[in-house]
């Protein structure tokens, strides 16, 4: 019996869970669910199942289960496993959070721009991770920082992306949102600002993504059954300036860079996305003031034009449906209003 495995992982995000699901055989005699998942789950250890056992992390037939559940034959087994980042020690720093909610479950940030969700080379502070330690530290001096890694992050949005992000502050959330970014129920919506005047008013982008052949930072599309995996980008025309369009992006599958590939896919490149070329001048005149314009607006909005503006989901305590929106920040607003301005486009958004 060979274990399935998944990756979660969400918009301009590393993977952060690992899904292991396996069917119990039909001569399996009866055994505690522990010894069997250790047992099942390469680098396993007894203690970290039970600990994913007692936060949810571990289903049986759909539900959880104790650690002294016995397996059955045809037990349809699922068990999220955290992939450690490449560097998790967190350093308590007091930056400022801009906290749009909260509870004893999760937290909603609204994540600034030239921030690094979690630690890692070359980010080692000054991320979103370390405030929320510090704060959360601050609130319970008996909290163990250490358990923030594994049970807070469920999805991480890039460091030049704005916009809303969910933590949990216990295993339990955390499993239990951690499973909806999986089953793609949660409801994200995007805007960015893309080069080139898109010629439908909505339209969907379907197309398999994977890391660039040659550029590894980088992703790209690829024909299905090749290599990647299945990705879906709903988006909508908000706005039309000529020579940029501003577009609504829901994401339907959470793939690494998953709106900035396919925008460029489909012919427009994000505004200032310096990774895919969207710095550079990729529609409009000849003309130098035309040029000494889009200048100005990379000045303004000195980062890849996408913002997180909306995110719901299922709370994982109350059950109930919950949606949170956020302002389109002040560089995008600004670069957004110099282009109405250049083109005489009086249009709100």
């Amino acid at each position: 019996m060979e274990p399935e495995f998944d990756i979660i992982s969400d918009e301009t995000s590393e993977d952060l869970y690992e899904r292991k699901s396996f069917k119990v055989d039909k001569g399996q005699e009866p055994l505690r669910i522990d010894k069997f998942a250790k047992m099942h789950i390469e680098g396993a250890t007894r203690n970290k199942v039970q600990n994913g056992i007692e936060a949810g992390f571990l289903t049986v037939n759909g539900k959880t289960v104790k650690s002294n559940y016995k397996v059955r034959p045809g037990d349809e087994i699922v068990f999220l496993s955290y992939i450690n980042p490449e560097h998790t020690e967190l350093k308590l720093e007091n930056i400022p959070l801009d906290i749009v909610y909260e509870d004893e479950a999760l937290m909603v940030i609204n994540k600034p721009a030239n921030m690094v969700v979690h630690p890692g080379v070359g980010n080692f502070s000054g991320t979103l991770l370390n405030g929320v330690a510090y704060y959360l530290k601050q609130q319970n001096p008996d909290l163990d920082e250490d358990a923030l890694p594994r049970f807070g992050l469920v999805h991480r949005i890039d460091k030049n992306t704005t916009g809303l992000i969910v933590l949990a502050k216990t295993g339990q959330a955390a499993a239990a949102l951690a499973k909806q970014f999986y089953n793609h129920t949660v409801s994200r919506k995007y805007v960015a600002l893309v080069w080139g005047d898109v010629k439908e008013d909505e339209g969907t982008i379907v197309g398999h993504i994977a890391r660039h052949k040659q550029y590894r930072k980088m992703f790209d599309v690829y024909p299905e059954g090749e290599i990647g995996k299945h990705a879906i980008t709903h988006y909508r025309v908000l706005e039309r300036f000529n020579y940029v369009t501003m577009v609504e992006c829901i994401l339907e599958t959470g793939r690494t860079h998953q709106i900035r590939v396919h925008m460029k896919h489909i012919g427009h490149t994000l505004f200032n996305d310096f990774e895919y070329g969207g710095d550079k001048i990729l529609k409009g005149t000849i003309y130098t003031r035309y040029k000494q314009f889009v200048e100005n607006c990379f000045e303004i909005c000195g980062r890849c034009a996408l913002h997180a503006k909306t995110l719901g989901f299922i709370h994982p305590t109350t059950g109930k449906e919950i949606l949170f929106e956020s302002q389109l920040p002040s560089d995008m607003t600004g670069v957004i209003e110099k282009w109405r301005n250049y083109l005489g486009n009086k249009n709100n958004i």
